[in-house]
């Protein structure tokens, strides 16, 4: 199994990289194939809605450093996002990003019954963490988790982490890495069922 995961939080130790690291440190011991991006140490630009992927090209046509991130995602089996949240939404480097995943949606997406050109059967993590409670921001998720459906996720899982202020404050939050480590296996031993179906 191969998880990319795409790291939104400009700081490298920030909450979110660290439940991501978690995440893919609990997977590679299970034997998956991980490989991350840190956003904020690549150059790119969001989203010029100049359509060029619905019309002449089935692949986003800048030519930036997101061009490996993109690929790296087509070829994955999961996709971890983390970010924190900034000003009720994921930190920009991420929103950035998201908007550039319009390039894996069918030109006629609106109507046609598959809309994305991403393979079938993949996975999506979303890892948010935020300084303030748990009921504020609390609809992020649901906003990105329709993107995720629509980009043709399979499943979309939610790692949340609230009330974490400084960098590292998550590193003594016991059950929020628990849980981390719970879902990395989770996803594994389903990866594990489901070859085990197609070979029988």
């Amino acid at each position: 199994m191969k998880i990319v995961a795409v790291l939104g939080s400009p700081k490298l130790n920030g909450n979110s990289a660290i439940l991501a690291r978690r995440f893919l440190d609990a997977a590679q011991r299970l034997g998956a194939e991980t490989q991350s991006f840190t956003l904020n140490e690549l150059a790119y630009q969001g989203c010029q809605a100049c359509r060029a992927c619905k019309k002449t090209s089935e692949v986003c046509v800048l030519k930036d450093d997101l061009s490996g991130v993109l690929n790296a995602i087509q070829g994955a089996d999961v996709i971890v996002f983390a970010s924190p949240v900034y000003f009720g939404d994921i930190a920009g480097q991420m929103k950035l990003l998201i908007d550039r995943t319009y390039s894996f949606l069918t030109p006629n997406f609106h109507s046609d019954p598959k809309t994305s050109r991403l393979a079938s059967g993949k996975t999506c993590v979303l890892i948010l963490t935020q300084g303030l409670a748990e009921a504020m921001f609390a609809d992020v998720f649901s906003r990105y988790e329709w993107v995720m459906k629509l980009l043709g996720m399979e499943t979309v899982h939610l790692i949340r982490a609230c009330n974490v202020v400084k960098p590292g404050d998550v590193s003594a939050r016991e059950d929020t890495l628990k849980q981390a480590d719970a879902l990395a296996t989770r996803i594994m031993d389903e990866n594990t069922a489901h070859k085990s179906s197609t070979r029988e």
